[in-house]
């Protein structure tokens, strides 16, 4: 199946729950009732420039690469600024308002529409919303097209397969499995970790897993992505795209991984307060552990680790398995949090530019080729071709995983709440494991902080 066919299937599911946009009026930014007007294409973009909030640290320096050619390209200015990891939302709330507010911004999902709608500008015109391979991915209300989606990612556990294969051909180790290929369900993931900690000196690691960082801002690897697969499965059970309240009935499942990465790491669990994800990346780029749980964004910080010992062809995903039922034919965690929305308080000119610097990337030649090479990116746009698929290694074990012919796990937890519940989950996960929260506590907390925050929306 050639890319185009692989994106317009597989998201068809994957981003379901995307066309849930009607998240109710209420929003911490006092809009009102839609997003703004529509974009005017006929403006003049050479007289705009592009002011670009950016959600990710850890790629910052790729889109300055990036802007530099668009600059040189078409002579508009874009200005970047990057948000401080886990502060995007407080950043654009300071910025939004200001003279020289972002033109460019990123909203997360229905929820973060639901925040952000009186700022978006509808970009049902654009050539950029006629180019995705699937036109429900965008956020829509009404006839209006507030948000459209930029790249497609996975997240999964990376694991080093050089490790691995030292530890299969081990004479000391005392599981049967002798490739990743059989690790394929919490029961076996499990057994190869205990094995492999306990085999850490004859691997010369120092523990199978990075660090769990709890460092302050640190924490969304675990309050938001590892805690979509016990939202997920409770959804998918249900038969349902969201909840008022939660059972929180796959919890166990979700103590079972947290309390495998944490009693096999690198770090001891009284640490962990401190440790960062860049901590982490570099533990494994510098082979001091064999797994760490991460997206396909994750190479730039592995590969670019001063020292890094990992060979790109050593890189591979793994799911994330947690002892549900039937996870065997379960996948990666496919899909998008990033949904790009220009602001409509900007000049006409400043909005043309805005989306020219868009539609450069995703149709230019040197603009296609920084996003599948210099940011790595999966690109939902009908706007490549087969051969213009990222090098990225784990932008390609995100493709191979969507060919597998297993489910991908969607990514559900763009309907969480709210940034209050993530931080509070993440709180009570750090008190846990610090040994200052049993897990029953976490639970309950869990279900009251998702109920309060939900009705909070509706008000």
């Amino acid at each position: 199946m050639n890319k185009k066919k692989l994106l317009s299937a597989s998201l068809v599911g994957v981003m379901g729950m995307m066309a849930l946009t009607g998240c109710g009026d209420k929003d911490d930014s006092g809009s009102g009732n839609g997003g703004g007007a529509a974009v005017d294409i006929t403006a003049d973009a050479t007289k705009g420039q592009v002011r670009f909030l950016n959600f990710k640290p850890e790629i910052a320096d790729a889109w300055q690469t990036v802007i530099d050619d668009f600059t040189a390209e078409t002579g508009i200015e874009v200005t970047l600024k990057t948000a401080a990891s886990g502060t995007y939302e407080q950043t654009l709330k300071a910025d939004i308002a200001k003279k020289d507010a972002p033109t460019l911004f990123t909203i997360n999902g229905p929820i973060g529409y639901a925040s952000w709608k009186k700022y978006c500008a509808d970009l049902s015109g654009t050539d950029l919303y006629s180019w995705l391979s699937d036109k429900g991915m965008a956020i829509s209300e009404g006839s209006g097209v507030y948000g459209i989606p930029y790249v497609v990612e996975g997240y999964g556990i990376i694991y080093n397969n050089a490790i691995m294969d030292k530890y299969f051909a081990s004479a000391n180790k005392t599981t049967s499995y002798t490739s990743m290929d059989e690790v394929n369900n919490f029961e076996a993931l499990k057994a190869v970790t205990e094995d492999m900690q306990a085999l850490k000196d004859e691997l010369g690691i120092e523990g199978v897993f990075a660090s769990t960082s709890f460092s302050a801002g640190e924490d969304w690897r675990w309050q938001t992505h590892l805690a979509n697969l016990p939202i997920h499965y409770e959804l998918k059970e249900k038969g349902v795209l969201d909840l008022e309240t939660i059972d929180f009935s796959y919890a166990e499942n979700y103590k079972n991984i947290l309390d495998l990465y944490i009693n096999n790491s690198v770090t001891e669990k009284s640490m962990l307060a401190t440790k960062k994800v860049d901590d982490s990346m570099a533990e494994f780029a510098l082979g001091k552990c064999a797994m760490v749980q991460n997206g396909n964004w994750g190479w730039g910080q592995i590969s670019g680790v001063d020292g890094n010992v990992v060979n790109a062809d050593d890189v591979k995903f793994l799911p994330i398995y947690t002892g549900v039922e039937g996870e065997e034919s379960q996948g990666i965690c496919v899909g998008t949090e990033n949904f790009w929305a220009v602001n409509t308080n900007a000049s006409a000119e400043d909005q043309a530019a805005t989306v020219k610097f868009m539609e450069w990337l995703f149709n230019s030649e040197k603009g296609k080729n920084h996003c599948t090479n210099t940011l790595g990116f999966i690109a939902p746009f009908n706007t490549f071709s087969d051969s213009e698929t990222p090098t990225d290694p784990l932008a390609k074990e995100v493709i191979r995983w969507m060919n597998s012919g297993v489910s991908a796990v969607t990514w559900d937890f763009t309907i969480f709440p709210s940034q209050t519940f993530k931080d509070n989950l993440g709180a009570d996960l750090l008190s846990y494991c610090s040994g200052n929260m049993d897990w029953d506590t976490v639970v309950s907390n869990t279900k009251d902080s998702w109920a309060t925050e939900k009705a909070a929306i509706a008000e």
